[in-house]
C-alpha cells in the first residue's frame, strides 16, 4: 500500500513527465548558450560520474553547436554546507554560467525528517544559490534523489521513511528555486515514479536506486540526467531526415544527404542521438529504464519523414536493424532514436563517452586531491608569497590539463555516415 507521501510524489512526477507542470520545473529555453560553462555539483552520487557523464555526453553529441564546457565536482559524503564552504575556491578556475546542484541524500542523516534536518539544508542551499546568482550563474536547484524501495536497509518502512525525508528536502529545494527565480529539477519525484513503474514491469528485485539502496546504477542515473537536462530547457529536437521516393530527399539540424536513389539515402551527421547500453531488463544498463522515463520523447528525437510512399507499409533498414512501419506513421515522422535499439551511432558514441569518462575521472582527482586543499596548504605554509605563486601555478596547470581533456572530448565527436533504406514491407 502506498503512503500519502508516495501518492503525492507519484502524482507530481507524472505531471512533470507529462510536461504539464509550470513554475520552477524547467527553463523555457536552454539555459546554456553558445560557449556556456556548466558545473555539475553534488555528493557521492555525483562523484559516481554517471549522470554527470550522461549530461556531458548529451551536450557533446546532441547539442554540439553549443560548444559547451563541463566540469563535475562530486564529493562523496558531502552535504550542502560542505559545498557552500568550498564553492568559490573550487570554481575559480572554471567560472560557470550554469550550475546544477544535487544535495540532500546525506543532509537527511538517514532517519525520519524533522525541522532540525531541514533548516541547515535550507540555509546552506539558500547561501549557495544566492552567491552563485550574485556571481552571474544560473542555478538548476536539484532535489535529492531517492533510496531504493527494495534494497535500502532491506526495504519496507525504512525506505519509505527516508524517501519521505528526501521528499521534504526536495520541497525545500523547490521553494528556494521559486524564491530565486531559478529552474528546479525534481529528481526525487521523477525517480520515485520511474521506480514505481519499473518495479511493476520487472518485479521488486529490479533496482533503480542501486543494490546498496542509495547509489543508482546506470538506469537510475539516466533518470537523474533526464531530470536535469529537462530542467535546463533542452527541447530534444536532434534534426530531421526526409526521404522522398519521387522527389528530393533532404536533411536538417546537423545532418546532410550525401546521396539518394530508389528509397536509399546516405546521410552524414555531425549531431548524434543519445545511445543506450544494456539489455531490455537489466538495471546495469540504461536501455531497460527507457519505457519508464520519457528520455527519448523529450530529449532525443531524430526524426525520419517519408514522402510519396507507394506502399501502405514500409520496412526501414538503419544500420543492422530493420523495422516495419505504417505509411501514415512514416509520413508524420518516426523517432529513429526510440525505434531502433542499436543505432549506427553506437560506436562513435562510445568513443565520446570514454573521453568524457577520462576527463571527469581527472576532475575528481584534481578537485579532491589538490584544488580544495590549496587554502589549507597555503595556511600551513604561512601564506608566504612564494608558496602562493607556486600553488597558483600548479592550479593553473591542473585546469589546463582539464581543458586538454575537454578538447579530447570535442575531438572525439566526428561526423558519422549512415544509410537509411525504405522498401515495401513483405506480408
Amino acid at each position: 500500500m502506498k503512503t500519502a507521501w508516495m501518492r503525492r510524489s507519484l502524482v507530481a512526477a507524472l505531471v512533470i513527465l507529462a510536461g504539464g507542470l509550470t513554475g520552477p520545473v524547467q527553463a523555457q529555453s536552454p539555459l546554456l548558450k553558445a560557449g556556456g560553462r556548466l558545473a555539475i555539483v553534488g555528493d557521492s552520487i555525483t562523484e559516481q560520474k554517471l549522470y554527470s557523464r550522461f549530461m556531458e555526453d548529451y551536450l557533446a553529441v546532441c547539442t554540439p553547436e553549443l560548444n559547451a564546457a563541463v566540469v563535475q565536482l562530486g564529493w562523496g559524503g558531502e552535504r550542502a554546507p560542505g559545498f557552500a564552504g568550498r564553492m568559490e575556491n573550487d570554481l575559480q578556475g572554471f567560472k560557470p554560467d550554469v550550475v546544477t546542484t544535487c544535495y540532500g541524500m546525506n543532509d537527511g542523516s538517514y532517519r525520519a525528517y524533522e525541522p532540525a534536518i531541514g533548516k541547515p539544508y535550507e540555509d546552506a542551499m539558500r547561501d549557495i544559490v544566492t552567491r552563485l546568482a550574485k556571481a552571474g550563474a544560473k542555478v538548476v536547484v536539484g532535489a535529492p534523489g531517492a533510496v531504493d524501495l527494495t534494497y535500502y536497509r532491506g526495504g519496507g518502512d525504512a525506505a519509505k521513511v527516508y524517501n519521505e525525508n528526501l521528499g521534504q528536502l526536495g520541497a525545500i529545494a523547490s521553494k528556494l528555486a521559486t524564491e530565486a527565480g531559478m529552474p528546479f529539477a525534481d529528481v526525487h519525484a521523477i525517480m520515485i515514479a520511474a521506480m514505481d513503474q519499473a518495479r511493476a514491469a520487472y518485479g521488486p528485485e529490479y533496482d533503480v536506486c542501486g543494490r546498496d539502496g542509495v547509489h543508482p546504477g546506470p538506469n537510475g542515473h539516466l533518470v537523474m540526467a533526464y531530470a536535469f537536462l529537462k530542467a535546463m530547457g533542452f527541447n530534444g529536437d536532434l534534426g530531421t531526415i526526409t526521404v522522398d521516393l519521387t522527389g528530393t530527399s533532404s536533411a536538417a539540424g546537423g545532418h546532410k544527404v550525401l546521396s539518394a536513389e530508389a528509397g536509399k539515402v546516405e546521410v552524414e551527421s555531425s549531431r548524434y542521438p543519445f545511445c543506450f547500453s544494456g539489455d531490455a531488463k537489466s538495471p546495469g544498463g540504461t536501455r531497460s529504464i527507457l519505457p519508464h522515463v520519457p528520455f527519448n520523447q523529450d530529449l532525443n528525437r531524430l526524426t525520419l519523414v517519408a514522402k510519396n510512399l507507394p506502399w501502405e507499409r514500409a520496412t526501414v533498414t538503419w544500420g543492422a536493424e530493420s523495422k516495419s512501419f505504417a505509411k501514415a506513421d512514416l509520413e508524420k515522422g518516426i523517432n529513429l532514436a526510440a525505434e531502433f535499439a542499436v543505432t549506427p551511432f553506437a560506436e562513435a558514441f562510445q568513443r565520446v563517452d570514454a573521453a568524457v569518462a577520462a576527463k571527469q575521472g581527472f576532475e575528481t582527482t584534481m578537485i579532491k586531491s589538490f584544488v580544495t586543499n590549496v587554502p589549507r596548504l597555503l595556511q600551513a605554509m604561512g601564506n608566504d608569497p612564494e608558496s602562493a605563486a607556486a600553488f597558483n601555478a600548479l592550479r593553473v596547470k591542473m585546469w589546463e590539463r582539464q581543458a586538454k581533456l575537454a578538447a579530447d572530448v570535442k575531438a572525439a565527436v566526428t561526423p558519422v555516415r549512415h544509410t537509411l533504406t525504405l522498401a515495401e514491407a513483405k506480408p
